[in-house]
């Protein structure tokens, strides 16, 4: 159990709650321990913490634009590699034909965002329809392939080695944000049997980064039932009911949907913006002290950003100070808005992400400079 070296003291002009009625022209920026769990420290400062005149050096933030990536292949191996570290590995899949040949991650734990189409998938547990705004959970060693019906662009995220749980909601109850039995799960219907048969399949299967391939006389999808509490499972962000207050600006940790070993996934859904006069409106500027940040941007105008549009990434690594825009900060100010209509998945990692080919091949190498203001 840990022990932080941890007690409340303060000093100066301060608020007396966290996001809530600054002292007069101060910017507050958050200094915390384990991303949002741990204990933190609210700073008020004269300037933006993001005012910088230039910036050198390593340490910058990254923005991607992932519609200018070129299409892929028929199997999620043959997917853009973006991001990686020891705990995950992400990619980006377009596929717009049916899977000839299944496929199985022998490595960890498989999360499918799906940013873009429809379609139908089938797995060991059975069939199960997919659409936009669908996470799927596929556990290590899931037999799996995709038929799509529209053309498919998804998010893949391993947890190398790891398995994807869901978070502990604390006082809110289990309850919250989705009730569990929100989370569909495949079925041994019509379409699953029709797909059986005595036909030569090959099936690819990943272990430590590389591929085999086993070859089978008949389709190995063959499962006439199953019992158990092991299951592939869908949430849409649609069925997501997010926390809220209208006194106080929630920190990130509270919109986790997934976590695994060393990140969590989180999701931002439209609500409404914080009505009360002395809260904070927009995200607080934070110093990222613990966890890299990794943003896919899926639909609508994200509220704390400035020119980022549906299909783009964002990477805020461990140490880079950041918060909202100039732009979004001053809307936020004049409480211009009365709700966010984006929706955007969060990736946080607990040690440094390396940028892979796929990504470094349509990065937008200015974006440090979107935080100075407009002239």
């Amino acid at each position: 159990m840990r022990k932080w070296i941890q007690f409340p003291k303060s000093e100066g002009s301060h608020s007396k709650q966290a996001h809530c009625d600054l002292p007069a022209g101060s910017y507050e920026r958050e200094m915390g321990k384990e991303g949002f769990f741990g204990p933190a420290c609210h700073f008020h400062h004269a300037h933006p913490p993001t005012g910088w005149s230039a910036f050198d050096g390593p340490l910058q933030p990254h923005a991607f634009d992932l519609n200018e990536l070129a299409q892929t292949g028929r199997t999620p191996w043959d997917a853009h590699p973006l991001f990686h570290n020891n705990d995950t590995r992400i990619r980006y899949w377009q596929c717009s034909q049916a899977m000839d040949q299944l496929v199985r991650n022998a490595d960890g734990d498989e999360l499918l965002f799906v940013h873009v189409g429809a379609g139908e998938l089938f797995c060991d547990w059975g069939h199960l329809s997919y659409r936009d705004g669908d996470y799927i959970v596929l556990p290590r060693g899931t037999l799996w392939r995709i038929e799509p019906t529209e053309p498919t662009q998804l998010m893949l995220v391993e947890a190398t080695q790891s398995s994807y749980q869901l978070p502990d909601k604390g006082l809110v109850g289990p309850h919250a944000i989705f009730d569990p039995t929100a989370l569909d799960t495949p079925a041994i219907d019509d379409a699953f049997l029709a797909q059986q048969g005595e036909h030569e399949t090959r099936v690819l299967v990943k272990r430590r980064g590389q591929l085999s391939t086993l070859t089978y006389p008949f389709n190995p999808l063959d499962a006439v039932g199953w019992h158990g509490d092991l299951v592939a499972c869908r949430i849409n962000w649609r069925d997501i009911r997010p926390l809220m207050s209208h006194r106080y600006h929630l920190p990130p940790s509270a919109h986790t949907t997934f976590v695994a070993r060393n990140f969590i996934v989180c999701t931002f859904v439209p609500r409404p913006i914080e009505s009360d006069p002395g809260a904070l409106k927009v995200p607080f500027y934070h110093s990222n002290d613990d966890f890299d940040e990794l943003i896919l941007y899926h639909r609508g105008s994200f509220f704390s950003r400035d020119n980022i549009k549906p299909g783009m990434m964002t990477l805020h690594p461990n140490g880079f100070t950041h918060g909202p825009h100039p732009e979004a900060f001053e809307i936020g100010q004049k409480a211009a808005r009365s709700e966010t209509d984006e929706v955007a998945v969060m990736i946080d990692t607990r040690y440094p992400l390396d940028i892979d080919t796929g990504a470094a091949s349509v990065e937008r190498p200015d974006y440090v400079h979107s935080w100075k203001p407009k002239t």
